[in-house]
């Protein structure tokens, strides 16, 4: 595997060089000869970096309980589901308050799906595909998820996974990223030092800031019905929600 360039925290992290995302540099996760262990470090560490600065916990309150039902299922979709944990997290908060989720989440990647096999069972079915497939098979859910996706796209890649978020949805549609900016890359930086041996966690997510998009940025490159809305800290909600019929 070649050497990802610009992985450095110092001097040249200046304000000009985050005027603009960084769409070339790749995350050392996504290449498929990857150093496995160091990879599955990186899966088991995502519960704990998600859980400080993802947000989930919020938007599950704000978004997603108000929807669920203590009797009617609902049917929620997590698209890249990664480590996994996401699924988890939000099937277990329905569960603890009484209500009725039946959660699905997809990955395109075997090494991903390997490592949630290796969990304990949560009631969260996991399944190697991606959005395109399932478009392609019919099916649809009440709500779709992502978490950490959108930076990790190109243009064709992202205009495709809306169109499949809105073909895969009934109601609503939530994908959480990374917002870029210096403070956040900064902090992030000295936070995960320690892990920088041992997993993919350091050098990748701060990769993912620097490829990450501003408000403005993805509101311009997003289809009408799509909101982006700001969220602490240094984060983005991009929103597609149907009308009531």
């Amino acid at each position: 595997m070649g050497a990802v360039r610009g992985t450095r925290v110092d001097g040249g992290m200046t304000r000009a060089r985050f005027a603009r995302r960084d769409s070339e540099a790749r995350e050392f996760m996504d290449f498929p000869d990857c150093d496995p262990d160091r990879l599955e470090r990186t899966y088991q560490q995502f519960r704990t970096i998600n859980r400080l600065v993802s947000g989930w916990r919020r938007i599950y309150r704000r978004w997603i309980r108000p929807r669920l039902d203590a009797e009617r299922p609902t049917t929620l979709l997590d698209v890249g589901f990664g480590g996994g944990d996401i699924a988890r997290s939000i099937a277990g908060w329905a569960a603890r308050d009484g209500l009725v989720l039946r959660t699905t989440a997809v990955d395109p990647d075997e090494r991903a799906l390997r490592h949630v096999r290796g969990l304990p069972d949560c009631g969260v079915r996991f399944e190697r595909a991606s959005s395109a497939d399932l478009v392609a098979r019919g099916e649809r859910y009440d709500l779709v998820v992502s978490n950490h996706l959108l930076h990790h796209l190109d243009k064709a890649e992202l205009e495709a996974l809306l169109a499949d978020s809105t073909a895969l949805s009934r109601h609503l549609v939530i994908h959480n990223d990374l917002s870029r900016g210096r403070a956040g890359y900064g902090l992030y930086a000295v936070a995960t030092l320690p892990f920088a041996r041992g997993s993919f966690i350091h050098q990748d997510g701060l990769l993912s800031i620097r490829r990450s998009y501003r408000q403005r940025e993805l509101q311009a490159v997003v289809p009408p019905g799509w909101r982006v809305r700001p969220m602490f800290p240094q984060r983005l909600l991009l929103t597609h929600e149907r009308a009531h019929p």
